[in-house]
């Protein structure tokens, strides 16, 4: 059902036909200030479009084949709506089958990676492309259209692809055989805002507008009793509780769980902030000695994980449980984890992701959900903490993941290696933010090893721990590719780490992109 925020503005429909890029296309889009969601292709039936109303349409590529029986297709109803639709590889093809053409293999006009589309005749969607002749994109499609359907005529091709740009201009089909919401289509943004503006779309879709609607909602569903909320610092979690507090206020009470696995000063920070500048009811839950207390001796990483996740369940559960009168649990649900508990097999995913439902507390607790920011991206969550005043260095923080230190210290877990482990990490954080990369980057950390090794300092002979340095660069963090840093930056951030964090002599550089490796170490 679509959302009371969601219809307060013009919707954009986007069906999903299993692209690995699909939610590429939907970011484009919203910072284009307009509103989409996406749906599987067999979860919209006539009703559904009848309910949802879009003012336009856009149909995503997939791997499948249009030409094998049982193919992904759209409600037939889909291209009766009376709206502007444009299709995107797979969907160019899925409308040409339906509307009357024909899709093949092979016959030498498959095409992988960069090509470049050159003009037929002028096209309002095409508006802004071409001004140098040509336009790189990116295509990825082993089938090809063979035949155009009735009504259509070629806008633009490639070497590869005879129909790249095909449109039925006078019913207002658009369809494309690249992919124009990838980074290698350099011009793609301009060719949806061409899209959105011929569809009529108002650009009426801000987070300052959401903040009110927002806030608005929140006390239409929570009216006078009381929401607790898992804070965990993260700005997911920290957008979250601020604009439940605007909403409600002393309502809400968030209970920050401290494992005694967080960095240098992270736990009076986050603590002063929300208690002392946001005036929030925060309970700070020093647990540190029972989680490190359960982790002694524990070396394997998954056995880390749910030591850890198990014990915060417990941890929140029982100080939630002393919150007279708490009827609801706030979380930090994001539109990503929205659409991935969904399969493309149309049903319900087995699990939501476990840091998004903290462990599973709503069913052990018998609370309702309260998620305002369930319609967002990661960087709209950013944009609305921006709007609700959150400081620019917290709304701008890396990602720090829920087990803590504990994934960035391999091997056995202990209280040395984790004094140690904080001071050098926050001297690698101060460097990249006095060289001004902290923005560049998406992450970065150090990772004490589980090793010692031998060294010298001044006369003396050394046998302490090792430690690498990994920063990424990444979009989604789905992919990521490590940080170029210069050699001399390097040089320096050992040598401080080095002179500055006892228990330290060697330092190293992870080199690892994402994949084969991953962002963490365990």
């Amino acid at each position: 059902m679509t959302s009371p925020i969601a219809k307060a503005h013009d919707r954009l429909l986007i069906i999903d036909f299993g692209s690995q890029v699909t939610q590429l296309i939907a970011r484009r889009l919203r910072e284009l200030n307009v509103y989409c969601e996406i749906h599987p292709f067999n979860m919209v039936t006539a009703e559904f479009l009848a309910e949802f109303a879009p003012k336009a349409v856009i149909l995503s590529g997939g791997p499948a084949s249009v030409i094998d029986e049982g193919s992904p297709r759209p409600p037939a109803e889909v291209f009766e709506l009376g709206v502007p639709i444009l299709g995107i590889c797979y969907g160019q093809q899925v409308m040409m089958e339906m509307l009357g053409g024909k899709v093949e293999r092979g016959d030498g006009t498959a095409e992988f990676g960069r090509a470049y589309v050159t003009p037929s005749q002028p096209l309002d969607l095409l508006n802004g492309w071409f001004d140098t002749g040509r336009e790189q994109v990116w295509m990825s499609h082993g089938d090809h259209v063979a035949k155009i359907a009735p009504g259509f005529e070629v806008y633009a091709t490639s070497p590869g692809a005879p129909f790249a740009v095909i449109a039925d201009a006078a019913r207002h089909f658009y369809a494309v055989q690249f992919h124009p919401e990838v980074h290698h289509t350099p011009n793609g943004r301009t060719l949806y805002k061409a899209f959105t503006q011929l569809a009529g779309f108002k650009g009426d879709w801000t987070m300052e507008a959401y903040r009110a609607e927002a806030v608005k909602k929140i006390r239409e569903q929570v009216g006078d009793r009381k929401v607790i909320c898992a804070l965990s610092g993260g700005v997911d979690s920290s957008v979250a509780a601020v604009l439940l507090h605007e909403a409600i206020g002393e309502n809400l009470t968030c209970v920050f769980v401290d494992h005694g696995l967080l960095r240098l000063n992270e736990a009076e920070e986050v603590v002063a902030m929300f208690r002392d500048h946001m005036n929030l009811r925060v309970i700070h839950a020093q647990e540190q000695d029972l989680f490190l207390g359960a982790l002694e001796g524990v070396s394997d990483p998954e056995v880390k994980r749910k030591t850890i996740g198990k014990l915060f369940i417990d941890v929140f559960q029982r100080y939630a449980g002393e919150i007279e009168g708490a009827e609801f649990l706030a979380q930090g649900t994001l539109y990503p984890d929205v659409i991935e508990s969904v399969s493309f097999s149309g049903g319900p995913s087995v699990t939501i992701k476990s840091h998004h439902n903290v462990g599973g507390l709503p069913e052990k607790m018998g609370l309702k959900l309260v998620e305002p920011l369930r319609e967002l991206f990661k960087d709209e969550v950013r944009e609305l903490g921006r709007e609700l005043g959150l400081p620019p260095h917290f709304i701008g923080r890396h990602p720090f993941p829920g087990p803590g230190l504990a994934i960035r210290c391999p091997g056995e877990i202990t209280r040395e290696k984790l004094d140690i482990l904080r001071k050098a990490d926050a001297v690698y954080i101060d460097q990249i933010r006095k060289h001004g990369l902290y923005d560049e980057i998406w992450q970065a950390f150090v990772a004490i090893l589980p090793v010692r090794t031998v060294g010298v300092m001044g006369d003396g002979r050394t046998y302490d721990f090792a430690c690498a340095l990994r920063a990424v660069t990444s979009v989604d963090g789905m992919t990521a590719d490590y940080y170029p840093f210069s050699h001399d930056f390097l040089g320096e951030t050992a040598t401080r780490i080095i002179n500055e964090v006892r228990g330290i002599n060697r330092v190293t550089y992870d080199i690892t992109s994402k994949p084969p490796g991953t962002i963490e170490w365990e």
